[in-house]
């Protein structure tokens, strides 16, 4: 395998919502919220489903990867339930190899609800159900190594059991990468994420406000600084201003496409995610690699969902 994911087994749930509906349920725009099942319900009660789709952050980088032709699987927890197997064929059909056995559990399979504002930006909620209670025992040792890359997802970590299936994968992996996935989880597990940074993985994405206040700093210059004194790729999306990858004492910079018909920026860090690693796991350039994931988030921001 080029790449195994491992993250949430989500389904997401997609609807349109004006900003009123934010706050009026105390929602803050561009940002995720763990909700539980009631809560979850509640929210969706008075809303027009736009579409369900088979997600979570890894698991979109991932089916992106292999629309690319490469080889890949993922590594994650559904419920033997409908929404359990719909995620189980979603990923079947994308010829992704889902490397966990489907059973029967007491917390059905995680959802997230997104909201669309009519300024294209999303705010998430989401039901973690069983995909928040995966343990090392859900990760298989001899798949992990026979990968090339690991990836792993912010939104995934938790104290107890996420937070040893996180070590058991990297411990196990050929080369490690995380996506930090959103300024909740870097706020949340800041010196856990720090360390992970700093010592362990090889690759880590993050855009420019997620890696600033896991460093906390208001200065970008000074996260640039911090990639290169740590000697480890960082991989930052800065919106309209491009990308950047820095390595050691190299610095890339990638621009973005200008003019875009945006429609939903769901997926966008994703989908970039898929089009770097695709080029690095291909030994493309950092350059190049930077290109093809700025290639893919700016197509993928022109329609609705994750997925192409």
């Amino acid at each position: 395998m080029k790449v195994l994911g491992i993250g949430n087994a989500i389904v997401d749930v997609i609807c349109k919502i004006d900003d009123d509906f934010l706050s009026n349920n105390g929602l803050t725009k561009s940002t995720m919220k763990l909700v539980d099942e009631n809560e979850f319900k509640k929210l969706l009660e008075n809303l027009k489903i736009e579409k369900t789709i088979s997600g979570g952050s890894v698991a979109n980088s991932i089916v992106g990867l292999s629309q690319l032709g490469n080889e890949v699987g993922f590594i994650g927890k559904v419920n033997d339930d409908d929404l359990g197997r719909k995620y189980f064929e979603g990923l079947q059909k994308e010829k992704v190899k889902f490397h966990y056995k489907i059973k029967s559990e007491k917390i059905p399979t995680g959802t997230c609800l997104i909201l669309i504002t009519p300024d294209s930006e999303r705010t998430m909620c989401t039901f973690l159900g069983t995909a928040g209670k995966i343990s090392e025992n859900d990760i298989d040792e001899e798949i992990v190594k026979k990968s090339e890359i690991t990836f792993l997802e912010g939104y995934l970590w938790d104290k107890g059991g996420p937070q040893k299936a996180f070590n058991k994968a990297i411990i196990c992996s050929k080369q490690s990468a995380i996506s930090l996935s959103d300024l909740f989880c870097v706020e949340r597990h800041k010196d856990y994420f720090l360390d992970l940074v700093q010592n362990k993985l090889n690759i880590t994405f993050a855009n420019e406000q997620e890696i600033m206040a896991l460093i906390g700093t208001n200065n970008f210059k000074e996260a640039v600084s911090f990639a290169q004194k740590i000697k480890r790729l960082i991989v930052i999306t800065r919106g309209e201003k491009g990308a950047v990858a820095i390595q050691n004492d190299e610095i890339v910079e990638c621009d973005t496409k200008k003019n875009l018909s945006i429609v939903d920026l769901t997926g966008a860090g994703d989908l970039f995610a898929a089009g770097f690693l695709h080029g690095y796991v291909n030994k493309l350039t950092l350059k190049e690699s930077l290109k093809k994931g700025t290639e893919l988030s700016c197509k993928i921001i022109q329609q609705v969902g994750a997925r192409f």
